[in-house]
């Protein structure tokens, strides 16, 4: 009988003696494919029908997706630092990532644990507060264009023009007739945009009233979450049907070849970060940003190096 091969076992429960971060790297492109699948806004799209819960493309668990978290990090750094180096040589291209969604919703986490991942520099985040008296002097596009990604930056909103097709219509800040344009606006915006090189990935996180109400009980419950909470958002939750209707309509009407939308099952916060990334690790590999060509003579550098 042939000797089994020495720890055998142990390969067979690690994966064949890979690591851990190495299977998950390798199943990195099937995993950011199924996500960009299962979670694509697409014509026909019924908001009441996704399970705020569910994982859509992803099979495994909590630990799991962290583990899938950081080991696809680096591949995102990697490729974040190409588009960079792109624009150094005279490359036009940016990414913007618009990341919408109702209170609790998990935005600031995806900040700190998506975006945060990201070099600093390379990064361009703004978060859109209720407008200032200088912005409402202005079209509502106005403070939007001016917080477009620079060639070679990764834009993020925090909210975005999206409240004024949101907001303004839950809450009847302006009249029917002006935010129901604001939608063909929005779209001949993007395309302008997307037409100069910028790559557009909008994101709803979609959270269950139910998940929301806990959510907003655990900021009551403790003191150093007392600075989160707003005594409007119970306000809010009165019009939750409302918003869900306007969450339907801006898929309906905005949702585009050039700027699409993907709403992401946000209850499981784990989920939520884990799809994110891997929507911005498939557009990035998609724009496969190129390193910048030297405009010096490398040769003679290095001989000038070598006489120091």
């Amino acid at each position: 009988m042939a000797k089994k091969p020495k720890n055998s076992d142990k390969k067979s429960r690690s994966g064949g003696g890979k690591s851990a971060a190495a299977r998950a790297e390798k199943a990195a492109p099937d995993l950011a494919a199924a996500i960009h699948e299962a979670l694509q806004v697409t014509e026909g799209f019924d908001l009441s029908a996704v399970d705020p819960r569910a994982t859509p493309g992803f099979t495994g668990d909590r630990a799991a997706a962290e583990l899938e978290l950081a080991a696809t990090a680096q591949e995102v750094s990697t490729l974040q630092e190409r588009l960079y180096a792109e624009s150094r040589g005279g490359g036009q291209r940016s990414l913007l990532l618009v990341v919408q969604g109702l209170d609790t919703s998990g935005k600031g986490g995806i900040m700190r644990h998506v975006v945060g991942l990201l070099d600093p520099q390379g990064v361009q985040i703004t978060a859109f507060k209720a407008p200032t008296r200088e912005e409402r002097s202005h079209p509502f596009l106005w403070r939007i264009r001016r917080a477009l990604p620079t060639p070679g930056m990764i834009g993020v909103f925090d909210r975005s023009h999206y409240e004024d097709v949101l907001v303004v219509r839950v809450h009847n800040l302006v009249p029917p007739s002006t935010w129901s344009r604001r939608y063909a606006q929005i779209n001949a915006f993007e395309k302008s945009a997307a037409d100069k090189g910028i790559r557009i990935v909008k994101v709803m996180l979609h959270i269950s009233s139910a998940e929301q109400k806990e959510r907003l009980g655990e900021r009551l419950a403790r003191p150093d979450k007392y600075w989160k909470f707003n005594p409007g958002d119970i306000d809010e939750r009165q019009r939750w049907d409302d918003y869900m209707a306007a969450y339907q309509a801006v898929m309906d009407k905005t949702a585009t070849e050039h700027a699409p939308w993907y709403v992401v099952p946000a209850d499981r916060k784990w989920y939520a970060r884990l799809a994110v990334q891997h929507l911005l690790l498939r557009e990035l590999r998609a724009m496969d940003p190129q390193w910048a060509a030297a405009d010096f003579d490398v040769a003679q550098q290095q001989d000038r190096l070598a006489a120091t």
